[in-house]
């Protein structure tokens, strides 16, 4: 019988293995709308991991989200006490040897900055943000600087509603956003 974990370091050093994460942000329910778009559910159906970033507003977000894969979730400047009380304002996870750092908001004044070092403290190669509810993918050198929107409150009548996904093999890191 085979061991997980060989079987996890046999799937890590297949440079065919591709991991997707489902990315959203923004969602401010009930507050902004009452339920998670349907398109949310199709676009996210195959993704290994989900990363929301913050405004929630409340933690059923997440269990609604949890039924197609695990959550990993920051709290938002809108979220209900419990919610904060839930969940930190930076996270991470790795995947196939990237690291993946979310937070909420950037700091629209000192934005970049801010992201910058929060990438170089923490060795991220992804820094996933929120709060502008304006898609948004920026490459700086190999750091991917990605923002979902909003899939229910876009920034303007000029944005749609959004998600993101990431595809990520050995070799590559490949974002994509979705407009629902």
């Amino acid at each position: 019988m085979t061991s997980v974990q060989s079987m996890l370091s046999k799937e890590l050093s297949n440079p065919e293995v591709t991991k997707t994460i489902g990315i959203i942000s923004d969602t401010h329910i009930p507050s902004r709308a009452l339920a998670l778009p349907k398109e949310v559910f199709t676009i996210f159906k195959d993704v290994d991991y989900i990363i929301h970033a913050g405004d929630l507003v409340e933690l059923t977000v997440i269990d609604e989200l949890e039924q197609i894969a695990p959550v990993l979730a920051v709290y938002g400047n809108m979220d209900t006490p419990e919610t904060k009380n839930s969940l930190q304002s930076i996270n991470s996870l790795k995947i196939l040897d990237r690291k993946i750092g979310v937070i909420h908001n950037p700091d629209i004044l000192n934005g970049m900055d801010k992201m910058r070092d929060l990438t170089k403290t923490n060795a991220f190669n992804v820094l996933i943000y929120g709060h502008t509810h304006n898609a948004n993918i920026k490459w700086e050198e190999k750091t991917l600087y990605i923002n979902p929107g909003s899939p229910t409150s876009p920034s303007s009548l000029l944005n749609k509603p959004s998600v993101a996904t990431l595809k990520i093999t050995k070799d590559t890191i490949i974002p994509e956003i979705l407009y629902v």
